[in-house]
């Protein structure tokens, strides 16, 4: 192929920079006839070639350096590719090769959750192009959609499966009827999960993915610190069963709603109903279901992270790069944070509510959990007791107000000492505000002995 070379160099060589490098490789022939010119992989810095990778081609020596600053300093390299992670020493290595001009293709999502600005305004000031499709959803398109596809549209909801850890984790809990510590300790032994876990398991990491996703969806910048984060260690399998029962599946949801003047942006689990389709994603997978003015509901779904399928995300981007880089218009695709929007208050969000409680089995608690809920002007839609086997009995309808739905036994037969009760409560759309405040009074209850689980639930009534 005629023309001078778009070269490549490869900062990283682990999952992310194995993986990047033999989808360029397998695809070599094609890659060049898209781009025009043949694009190669000039140098790949790593600080411990000695460690196993699974790679069919080997790496040649003279390609290999220890030293990410011989790629930066490389007149003939003009895409560096960041796939090393994390903030140090990402941030400095992505700022280095942006000054010297060359243009950064990265899959690292806490970079630019927390440093966007900084790098675009970099990039920006050299007319370099900054590429990051793989750090949100690994091989799913969905940040040049957003930017592109759907750019005619005011988005108006991002609601998404963004890890896959938790997602196996929820999943083999609702399938098998495990518990979470045994759940996490299976998706460990087959590498969905690291070691250390709390990155997926607290939200962190869908926190970091929700703050691109938003900021390029609401074309607002939505700080990482601004986003409401709750993780998956206080779901049990029970929580999941009582939710199948009332019609829903549960799943750590990455949220962003266009509120109106503000956003909401919050990641936490969330119940589901069953036909809605993010409800039916399981195992490691990931989907993103958006909402758009013109477009209506759309959804994105596959494979959320891997060798291979962040290796498609990144050279999608080299791709692109290296068109612009022929054609002379890196630069083009800037930030689109136009607007100066706040984030809501999580306490100001309405949401509807599942709650488990375990209360006194004696005649008058519901009456007096009621009670609490009407003063908050909290609305109830069911109400499900479990009896000792498990399995629901008979609530009378003169226990809770009326309209609610119940099921359950009746906490009105005399009681022996001692005895307890499991009680779920359904609400229909309330403020976090209010059911905060509720949750306060009821803790307080001498009938009620422990507030079990209080989920957030995404329905449209």
């Amino acid at each position: 192929m005629a023309g001078k070379p778009v070269y490549i160099g490869i900062i990283g060589f682990g999952k992310v920079g194995s993986g990047t490098y033999e989808t360029l490789l397998a695809n070599q022939a094609s890659i060049d006839r898209k781009v025009g010119r043949p694009v190669r992989i000039k140098k790949i810095a790593d600080i411990n070639w000695s460690a196993p990778r699974s790679i069919s081609v080997p790496v040649a020596k003279e390609m290999q350096t220890t030293d990410a600053s011989d790629l930066i300093a490389d007149p003939d390299i003009s895409i560096i590719v960041e796939s090393i992670g994390g903030i140090k020493p990402s941030l400095d290595l992505v700022l280095s090769a942006l000054r010297a001009g060359k243009n950064v293709v990265t899959s690292n999502k806490e970079l630019i959750a927390r440093h966007g600005k900084e790098l675009f305004d970099a990039a920006a000031e050299r007319s370099l192009d900054l590429m990051f499709e793989g750090a949100v959803g690994g091989g799913i398109p969905i940040l040049r959609p957003l930017k592109s596809c759907l750019a005619a549209n005011r988005i108006q909801r991002v609601m998404g499966i963004v890890n896959g850890t938790t997602n196996f984790i929820l999943s083999r809990m609702a399938q098998e009827g495990a518990e979470f510590g045994d759940s996490l300790a299976e998706a460990q032994r087959l590498g969905y999960a690291e070691p250390d876990p709390t990155n997926d398991i607290e939200g962190f990491d869908a926190t970091f993915k929700l703050a691109i996703l938003a900021s390029i969806a609401f074309e607002t910048r939505v700080p990482v610190e601004s986003i409401h984060r709750e993780g998956i260690t206080r779901i049990t399998a029970r929580d999941i069963g009582y939710a199948h029962q009332l019609g829903f599946a549960v799943k750590l949801l990455a949220i962003g709603v266009d509120a109106g003047g503000a956003l909401e942006a919050r990641v936490h689990p969330t119940l589901l109903p069953l036909d809605h389709p993010l409800s039916k994603v399981s195992g490691p997978f990931n989907a993103i279901f958006v909402r758009g003015s013109s477009v209506g509901e759309v959804m994105f779904y596959g494979q959320g992270a891997g060798a291979l399928p962040t290796g498609s995300a990144m050279v999608g981007d080299i791709i692109d790069t290296a068109r612009n880089i022929v054609s002379g218009s890196t630069g083009r695709i800037a930030c689109t944070c136009f607007e100066g929007r706040q984030v809501l208050p999580m306490e100001e969000v309405t949401t509807r509510f599942y709650l488990r409680t375990q209360v006194a089995d004696r005649p008058g608690v519901l009456a007096a959990m009621a009670r609490v809920f009407a003063d908050e002007q909290v609305s109830l839609a069911s109400v499900l007791q479990m009896s000792g086997s498990g399995l629901p009995a008979e609530v009378p309808r003169s226990a809770v107000p009326t309209g609610t739905a119940v099921a359950g036994g009746d906490l009105a037969a005399p009681a022996k000492a001692g005895e307890s009760a499991e009680i779920v409560w359904l609400t229909h759309k309330t403020k976090e505000r209010q059911m905060q405040a509720s949750l306060r009074k009821i803790e307080r209850l001498p009938e009620v002995h422990e507030i079990s689980n209080c989920i957030r639930a995404e329905t449209d009534a």
